[in-house]
């Protein structure tokens, strides 16, 4: 359980990060609420997905699970320190509107989906992982706007950066354990 929760929080920076630069733009009074739930819940349902894709070819690639959970984790550790060191998306939003709130709750889980695979390496159920997931996720992204509201944008890199840090090193783990 103790590597569900650290990918838990590793994903939910990317939410986590996106919802600072909400936070420093909008100030509108439910946008706490509303970010935990979008990113909560595609961020649960991303990485069951992914579960049931890689439980789906488990059989066929046993040998190398190890090496595929290395190369996803590493490869969307990697992205997200990229994305922490760029401009974020949040900077062309004028209007918090649910069709955005949408478009980037599904964008901020993709990573999550592919990192869904690695959940049949971990010796846990994946629905209570993914649950874990989703309910972190919900309370990094009402936190988030809530961090951006008082601070602004300058913690939103880093959060990435971090996330991104800590998948890379999960994904060591995979490839020495």
């Amino acid at each position: 359980m103790y590597d569900v929760l650290i990918l838990a929080i590793a994903l939910s920076m990317d939410a986590f990060a996106v919802a600072i630069g909400l936070g420093a733009k909008q100030n509108a009074p439910k946008l706490p609420l509303r970010a935990g739930i979008y990113f909560g819940v595609f961020q649960a349902l991303m990485p069951f997905i992914g579960y049931l894709g890689g439980k789906s070819v488990l059989g066929w690639v046993q040998a190398y699970t190890h090496w595929i959970a290395f190369g996803l984790l590493v490869v969307i550790g990697v992205k997200m320190m990229i994305e922490g060191l760029s401009e974020g998306v949040e900077d062309a939003i004028a209007k918090v509107t649910h069709k955005m709130m949408l478009m980037l709750a599904i964008a901020t889980s993709l990573d999550a989906m592919a990192a869904g695979f690695s959940l049949t390496l971990l010796n846990a159920n994946p629905y209570v992982a993914c649950v874990t997931i989703g309910l972190v996720t919900f309370g990094f992204s009402a936190a988030g706007v809530l961090v951006g509201r008082r601070s602004g944008t300058w913690l939103e890199g880093k959060a990435e950066l971090f996330g991104g840090l800590v998948l890379v090193l999960m994904g060591f783990k995979f490839l020495f354990a």
